[in-house]
This record gives C-alpha cells, structure tokens and sequence, in this order.
C-alpha cells in the first residue's frame, strides 16, 4: 500500500474529489468554496476540475444555502455545506435544528436528508468569543445528527467519505489550528466505520479521553505524566455522537482511573455525558472520581495570555491526573 505526506486540509479535499468522482450526486455549497478556493483552502481546485455546478459559492447568508442544501438533500442529491466557521452556523440553526435534524423522523422516513456540514469548529488563534465556540454540545443534544471531530489527516480523510455517502446530517468539526499538520495517509482509497474510537496509546494506570485537537496537547501531558511515572491510555473519540462507549468503558474498566479533555466548556459539555455514562457503566471498577480539563467558564479572550488560560493545557491536564492518581 503506498503511502503520501498530506496535510490536514489535503486529506479533506482527496475525499471530497474521491467522492464526487464517485457519485454524481456530490456537490459542494458554501462562501467562498469556489473562486477563493475556500477560506481555508480545503476546495482548492475544485472549481477548475468540477465546474461551478457543483463547486457553487454561496452569498453570506447561511441560513438561506443551508436551507437550499437541506431541500436539495431531500430530493435526492448529496450536499457538503461549508461553514467558514461553525460559529456561523448558529445563523442557520433554525435550519440544522428543524429541519435537517427531524425530516426524516416527521416525514414518516419518507425523506432522507444525505447532508455533511463541515468547516473550522473551536478556538483558534486569537478570533475572540464570536469565533471560537465549540458547538457539539449544542447540536449533540439532537436526536437525528451526527457528530464527528477528527485529529488527524488519516482519520479527516476516512471518515468525511464516510459521512458523504450517510443517509444522514452529520455535521463533521474541524480545528483551524489543524489544517496544516502533516500525516502519512494510505494513497488508496480507504473509508472509515462512524461511531467507532481509536486507542492513540495503551497504559494502565490511567485512561484520558479526548478529541480533535485536544487529542495533541492530551499526548503532551501523557508524555509529561510519564516521566511521574504513570502509564496513561490515550482514547480519541472521532465520532462524539455515536458514543463509542464500549472502548472507554473497556478501558476505564482496565485502568480504574479516568480523566477527560475537551476544548468545549465545563456546564453540559460532552465531558459531562462522557462522565455520567462511565459511572453507569463502570462505577465498581473506579478508584477515584473522573475529572475534567474543560476550557474556563467564560466568553474567549482575545488576549494571547487570558487565551491560553482559557483553554486547556498540558499543564492543567497533568495536574489534574496526578489529582486522580494521588501521586
């Protein structure tokens, strides 16, 4: 099997092709997909290969081509909508959340809505509070959508096909901070199964859990933790909803020990859901309580400072599984 060193926002863009190619019935629809070639680069050449009926620039109104991608769905074609950042989408929520997420369900399944929302989700680097939320606690209360959020180029690549060929809206989180980083992915095609985790590395002493790019600082700390002496297990989610929580539960089962990380706040975050299913399921084989490492309860800072305080660190993530291991 041969292998290529792509970036993040590379690895999109192969699945998006791939998947065009493949099926007719793919377009994409979003600002600035076309002639800009995406605001961060993902539809870069695109327009020139696919031609503007199915590389289509959308005015800035999200609501409207959210909607016009929702009815194009239901009648059969398959659309990637792109959000320059998910932050926008809160526009078009009326859409996501009415619509996309319940036709199926309303209609009596006579309408599927085969729909992938994309684009950057979180904090990047210094956009302040109206560009940095992180929204998959919000919609991930809904009944009806998927939810993904890779940390790498093998598993965006993977698991994007995935979502475009599912009968169902899936919104699929991206992390600005991310586009650029490298990966050795398989040159040929590969699809990866939705809802299922992945094991980053194996320990004993303490299991973390995380996802998209908290899943690089948590390895920071494992290193850090390490040299303390604890063996840490490192679980990437990749899909937030379905909850893969046959592989947590397996491991906290294993460890006795859990600790959290996400970019998302502490009050209903996906930690919190994370959390209450592990104590259903495993609270005989825990020796201490399962913590977070949230970002702080407040609106984003804008200084680079109060910024990094805000959301999570390996020293936070270290101090607080030291908390849990009692060392």
């Amino acid at each position: 099997m041969g292998k290529q060193l792509i970036e993040f926002r590379e690895a999109l863009r192969q699945a998006i092709d791939e998947e065009m190619e493949r099926d007719p019935t793919v377009f994409v629809l979003g600002e600035e997909v076309g002639e800009y070639n995406g605001a961060y680069k993902v539809t870069k050449g695109l327009l020139d290969k696919w031609g503007p009926e199915r590389i289509v620039d959308a005015p800035i109104s999200e609501l409207g081509f959210t909607g016009l991608g929702i009815g194009a769905a239901m009648t059969g074609l398959r659309p990637i909508i792109e959000f320059m950042s998910f932050n926008f989408s809160f526009v078009a929520a009326d859409q996501i959340i009415s619509n996309a997420a319940k036709m199926y369900y309303m209609s009596g399944n006579r309408f599927k809505v085969p729909i992938v929302f994309r684009g950057p989700n979180g904090a990047a680097a210094q956009v302040s509070s109206q560009h940095s939320h992180c929204v998959e606690s919000i919609y991930g209360v809904l009944p009806g959508l998927i939810v993904i959020s890779p940390s790498n180029a093998y598993d965006a690549k993977g698991l994007l096909k995935a979502s475009i060929r599912n009968n169902n809206p899936v919104l699929f989180l991206e992390s600005e901070l991310i586009y650029g980083d490298k990966m050795e992915i398989p040159t040929e095609e590969y699809v990866l199964p939705i809802g299922k985790g992945k094991i980053v590395q194996e320990g004993k002493d303490i299991t973390l859990v995380s996802y998209s790019r908290m899943i690089h600082i948590a390895q920071e700390a494992c290193k850090e933790l390490k040299k303390l002496g604890l063996s840490c297990e490192l679980i990437d989610l990749r899909t937030i909803k379905p909850l893969d929580i046959p592989l947590i539960a397996a491991s906290v089962k294993k460890t006795g020990k859990c600790l959290l990380v996400e970019e998302g706040h502490y009050f209903t975050g996906i930690c919190s859901e994370i959390g209450f299913q592990i104590q259903e399921q495993c609270f005989d084989y825990l020796d201490s309580p399962v913590l977070r490492v949230c970002q702080r309860e407040t609106p984003m800072p804008y200084s680079k400072t109060l910024e990094k305080e805000t959301l999570p660190t390996v020293e936070r993530i270290v101090t607080t599984a030291r908390q849990i291991a009692a060392i």
